[in-house]
C-alpha cells in the first residue's frame, strides 16, 4: 500500500466517525427534534451515490466510507421517526 492509499484510507476513517458522537447522543437522549430531515436525506441520498461510484471504480476508501456513514445516517433517519414527538 502506497502512502497516497494510506492517506486515503486515514481520510475514510476520519469521515467514517463523524457522525458516530451524533448517532449516540440522539440513542442515548431520545431527543431528535434538532435532528434536520432534510439534511439527513441528502446525506443519505449522497452515500448512495457515493458507493455506486466507489463499488464501480473499486475504491475501497470510498466504498467503506460511505457505507458507514450511509449505515450511521440510517440509524438517525430512523432515530428522527422512531423518537419523533407524536
Amino acid at each position: 500500500m502506497n502512502w497516497i492509499e494510506v492517506i486515503g484510507h486515514a481520510g475514510s476513517i476520519l469521515s467514517s466517525i463523524t457522525f458516530m458522537p451524533q448517532v449516540y447522543q440522539t440513542w442515548k437522549t431520545k431527543s431528535v427534534e434538532d435532528l434536520n430531515l432534510f439534511m439527513m436525506l441528502i446525506v443519505f441520498l449522497s452515500t448512495i451515490i457515493w458507493l455506486v461510484y466507489g463499488v464501480s471504480m473499486h475504491l475501497m476508501p470510498v466504498i467503506i466510507c460511505n457505507g458507514i456513514i450511509c449505515a450511521l445516517s440510517m440509524l438517525l433517519l430512523y432515530f428522527k421517526f422512531r423518537y419523533a414527538k407524536k
